[in-house]
């Protein structure tokens, strides 16, 4: 200090010359507890008025700490410091071990991201699950070992994320699709070239909301949809059938669950007509092997075996494989229908129908009920 007050100038004040900030820090670095913070506020006693301010700013010293100092240059209060009572030491501080015994338990149930897009670590044991093994195979005390929330935290830190692990995305393309998918191209070509063997296409779409309500879409007049999609008026299901050599749709509106029974009634009531038109010794039938019209669904096949023998014709099942059913050609049909009504705010059944009849498809309007 003694030092400074020699470069003190005529008005009383200490400059901050370049070389005196490093001899300031310096010595302030060198310093430890009160006595830094003692060192501190006598050299800002030395700066004069805003000498507090000019010291953070030119120096880049905590003011608080200043003022601590000052207030034992006043009372000659020390403040003694006590760092071990700012909190506890990690677990892995007392119990050396603890993070290598949580790596061995878990790493053998870990799987990696399904979706591949980080490297994180997914495993479906959960933190009290850990805490367990940790107790009955690593042999730690219930008291030694931390709560399950610090647990889940060092889970963290080691890069496993505890929770559920996603199912991974099925492999599609394999030999057995393959093999499926060529059948299936043979079936619909014979179908198609052979005489008196009518190809359909079935499918169900989603379940329509009926109500004031956007879609996810930009409504195309001037009408006001509800900014949220709240308990819509019906739930109107549609079934549709489609007949890919003559291009042609029949869509069936309906309140009720699209059941194997209603999808058997949809085809014998369009039957006369088909019979006429076409007189079919044989139907193939595509479907997307859903849950209502698989070849395991009991209904939809005794339907199906009570329709062939009535109205004797032979009925072939086609099924896509499983993953693959955007093949099947009513797909197509039903994102032109979308793209129809786009835009447009089906808020009652009138309307949804309507806008169904009007739809094209390759220049024809499909037969809608």
């Amino acid at each position: 200090m003694t030092q400074l007050k020699n470069l003190i100038n005529a008005d009383g004040i200490l400059e901050l010359t370049p070389q005196i900030k490093k001899f300031l820090n310096q010595t302030r670095n060198a310093l430890n507890g009160a006595e830094k913070r003692l060192f501190m506020a006598r050299t800002v006693d030395l700066l004069g008025k805003g000498g507090q301010r000019q010291a953070e700013r030119e120096l880049g010293w905590n003011r608080k700490l200043i003022r601590k100092g000052f207030k034992k240059m006043r009372t000659g209060i020390v403040c003694i410091d006590n760092f071990q009572s700012r909190g506890r030491q990690p677990t892995e501080h007392h119990l050396p071990n603890f993070l290598a015994d949580i790596t061995e338990i878990v790493k053998p149930f870990c799987q990696t991201d399904p979706t591949f897009i980080s490297t994180n670590l997914y495993s479906p044991i959960t933190a009290a699950e850990v805490r367990t093994r940790l107790i009955e195979q690593k042999g730690y005390l219930d008291e030694q070992l931390p709560t399950r929330r610090t647990i889940s935290t060092k889970l963290d830190d080691l890069n496993f994320k505890l929770r559920k692990v996603a199912k991974c995305k099925p492999k599609k393309k394999i030999p057995e699709t393959d093999a499926i998918f060529k059948n299936l191209h043979h079936v619909n070509k014979v179908a198609d070239e052979m005489q008196g063997v009518l190809r359909l296409s079935i499918d169900t779409k989603a379940t329509i909301d009926i109500g004031p309500f956007s879609r996810n879409g930009r409504c195309r007049t001037n009408n006001k949809s509800c900014d949220h999609d709240f308990e819509p008026e019906y739930h109107l299901k549609t079934f549709g059938i489609h007949l890919p050599e003559p291009d042609e749709n029949y869509f069936f509106f309906t309140l009720s669950n699209v059941t194997a029974d209603f999808m058997i009634d949809c085809l014998e009531d369009i039957w006369p007509e088909l019979q006429q038109r076409f007189n079919p010794h044989t139907i193939v039938i595509n479907g997307d092997n859903g849950p209502e019209n698989n070849s395991h669904r009991r209904q939809f096949i005794n339907r199906l075996v009570g329709f062939a023998l009535s109205k004797q014709v032979s009925v072939e099942l086609a099924y896509y494989p499983p993953y693959h059913s955007k093949y099947n050609p009513i797909e197509r049909v039903w994102g032109v229908l979308e793209n129809h009504w786009n835009g447009e705010i089906l808020d009652s059944i009138e309307k949804t129908i309507g806008f169904a009849k009007t739809m094209k498809w390759n220049g024809k309007n499909p037969i809608v009920k």
